[in-house]
């Protein structure tokens, strides 16, 4: 139960910081940069599968080891590699095979993976820190 719980609570924080960031602070930025790429409708299947597999290779690559360690910088620092790498595949895969992908955008997506990862895993760690 404690680790549902920890999961659970890591989920929701993924979940409200990257739905603030992309349906209110980037909202104009990502929709005038993708304005002939995005989807009328959010394919949230898909939206929802990745969360939540994010979340679990977030807390099993990152948060669990930093928490065995009693290391909070090192949750926050790999969890901040984790998410660099994670966007940077994705966002150069694009540039690499969709035509006219923006580069700006890309690196403004890049950065946020990074921000992303690190305050999860700083939150998660502290919400494992409390349950586990």
């Amino acid at each position: 139960m404690k680790y549902i719980l920890w999961y659970l609570g890591s989920f929701l924080t993924f979940l409200i910081i990257d739905l603030t960031w992309l349906g209110v602070v980037a909202l104009n930025f990502y929709n005038a940069k993708l304005k002939d790429l995005k989807a009328t409708d959010v394919n949230w299947s898909a939206a929802i599968i990745f969360y939540l597999l994010f979340v679990a290779g977030l807390l099993y690559f990152v948060v669990h080891p930093a928490i065995m360690q009693k290391n909070i910088k090192m949750a926050a620092f790999n969890g901040a590699l984790l998410g660099f790498f994670a966007y940077m595949t994705y966002d150069l895969t694009n540039l690499a095979v969709i035509r006219n992908w923006p580069l700006d955008m890309s690196l403004v997506d890049i950065a946020w993976g990074t921000v992303l990862g690190c305050a999860v895993c700083t939150v998660s760690y502290l919400i494992g820190s409390k349950v586990l």
